[in-house]
């Protein structure tokens, strides 16, 4: 599960960095917000939960893993393609309904991340090396 989300991750980093460029050569910067949270949301918090779910294999083999990587894989696009549309001036009331329920659907995914983490990451006694 934690190469899944590693995968999942450097997608949203190619994309994050690819709207980056394309607000840097065109100096139109509208897609701040869909920059901002491709690289956040999508990149950084992806790449730690994959860590961590290759760190701790009993989470990782857990349903509630499963889960979170769809309902995280399916909110955020939804959120932040009709981010996309906002930010160019298509705010219309049904695309800020669409939006507000990506961001519900991925935010219900972090939530599962978390009742995952506290519920099978356990501490581990690890080998100091001199």
């Amino acid at each position: 599960m934690g190469v899944r989300f590693l995968k999942m991750a450097v997608i949203y980093i190619v994309l994050g960095i690819g709207i980056g460029i394309y607000m840097g050569t065109t100096l139109n910067f509208a897609l701040t917000s869909v920059h901002a949270h491709a690289n956040l949301f999508g990149w950084a918090t992806l790449a730690l939960c994959g860590f961590t779910y290759l760190s701790f294999p009993k989470a990782a083999e857990s349903r509630l893993a499963e889960w979170h990587f769809w309902l995280q894989g399916t909110g955020l696009p939804i959120m932040l393609i009709s981010l996309s549309f906002m930010a160019n001036g298509y705010d219309q009331e049904w695309i800020s309904t669409i939006k507000r329920i990506g961001e519900s659907v991925a935010g219900c995914g972090i939530l599962v991340f978390a009742v995952n983490v506290f519920l099978h990451v356990k501490e581990t006694k690890r080998e100091e090396h001199i």
